[in-house]
Protein backbone atom coordinates (compact mmCIF):
# COMPACT_ATOMS: atom_id res chain seq x y z
CA UNK A 1 0.00 0.00 0.00
CA UNK A 2 3.10 2.54 0.39
CA UNK A 3 4.23 3.41 -3.11
CA UNK A 4 2.56 2.91 -6.56
CA UNK A 5 3.88 0.19 -9.14
CA UNK A 6 4.89 1.14 -12.92
CA UNK A 7 0.88 -0.46 -13.88
CA UNK A 8 -0.38 2.07 -11.68
CA UNK A 9 1.58 5.05 -13.12
CA UNK A 10 0.65 3.71 -16.74
CA UNK A 11 -2.81 3.54 -16.11
CA UNK A 12 -2.76 7.25 -14.26
CA UNK A 13 -1.04 8.39 -17.98
CA UNK A 14 -3.66 6.39 -19.70
CA UNK A 15 -6.68 8.30 -18.72
CA UNK A 16 -4.95 11.54 -18.21
CA UNK A 17 -3.88 11.37 -22.40
CA UNK A 18 -7.42 10.19 -23.31
CA UNK A 19 -8.74 12.88 -20.64
CA UNK A 20 -7.09 16.17 -22.19
CA UNK A 21 -5.70 14.79 -25.66
CA UNK A 22 -1.96 14.71 -26.29
CA UNK A 23 -2.13 18.24 -28.52
CA UNK A 24 -3.44 19.96 -25.86
CA UNK A 25 -0.71 18.28 -23.79
CA UNK A 26 1.60 19.36 -25.92
CA UNK A 27 0.74 22.62 -25.89
CA UNK A 28 0.66 22.74 -22.30
CA UNK A 29 4.52 20.94 -22.39
CA UNK A 30 5.62 23.75 -24.74
CA UNK A 31 3.63 26.63 -22.96
CA UNK A 32 5.42 25.66 -19.46
CA UNK A 33 8.84 25.62 -21.34
CA UNK A 34 8.30 28.87 -22.77
CA UNK A 35 7.68 30.41 -19.59
CA UNK A 36 10.72 28.75 -17.82
CA UNK A 37 12.65 30.12 -20.69
CA UNK A 38 11.33 33.29 -20.23
CA UNK A 39 11.86 33.08 -16.09
CA UNK A 40 15.70 32.38 -16.67
CA UNK A 41 16.19 35.23 -19.05
CA UNK A 42 14.72 37.82 -16.94
CA UNK A 43 16.61 36.80 -14.27
CA UNK A 44 19.76 37.35 -16.14
CA UNK A 45 18.76 40.76 -17.70
CA UNK A 46 18.19 41.76 -14.26
CA UNK A 47 21.39 40.79 -12.82
CA UNK A 48 23.15 42.55 -15.66
CA UNK A 49 20.71 45.70 -15.37
CA UNK A 50 21.17 45.98 -11.87
CA UNK A 51 24.99 45.57 -11.80
CA UNK A 52 25.14 48.90 -14.06
CA UNK A 53 22.96 51.17 -12.31
CA UNK A 54 22.61 52.55 -8.89
CA UNK A 55 19.01 51.95 -8.83
CA UNK A 56 18.00 49.12 -6.30
CA UNK A 57 16.45 45.76 -7.92
CA UNK A 58 12.50 45.32 -8.50
CA UNK A 59 10.89 44.40 -5.21
CA UNK A 60 13.68 46.60 -2.68
CA UNK A 61 12.57 49.61 -1.92
CA UNK A 62 14.92 52.90 -2.01
CA UNK A 63 15.29 55.68 0.49
CA UNK A 64 13.93 58.57 -1.54
CA UNK A 65 14.63 61.97 0.01
CA UNK A 66 11.83 64.10 -2.27
CA UNK A 67 8.19 64.23 -0.88
CA UNK A 68 5.17 64.47 -3.17
CA UNK A 69 1.85 65.49 -2.05
CA UNK A 70 -1.18 64.32 -4.15
CA UNK A 71 -4.25 66.42 -3.52
CA UNK A 72 -7.52 64.07 -4.34
CA UNK A 73 -11.58 64.75 -4.05
CA UNK A 74 -12.90 61.70 -1.68
CA UNK A 75 -16.70 61.55 -2.74
CA UNK A 76 -19.03 60.27 0.25
CA UNK A 77 -21.47 57.10 -0.35
CA UNK A 78 -25.18 57.72 -0.06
Amino acid sequence: MGSLSIWHWLIVLLIVVMVFGTKKLKNIGSDLGGAVKGFKDGMKEGGQAAAGTDTPPAGQVSQDTTKTTIDVEAKQKS
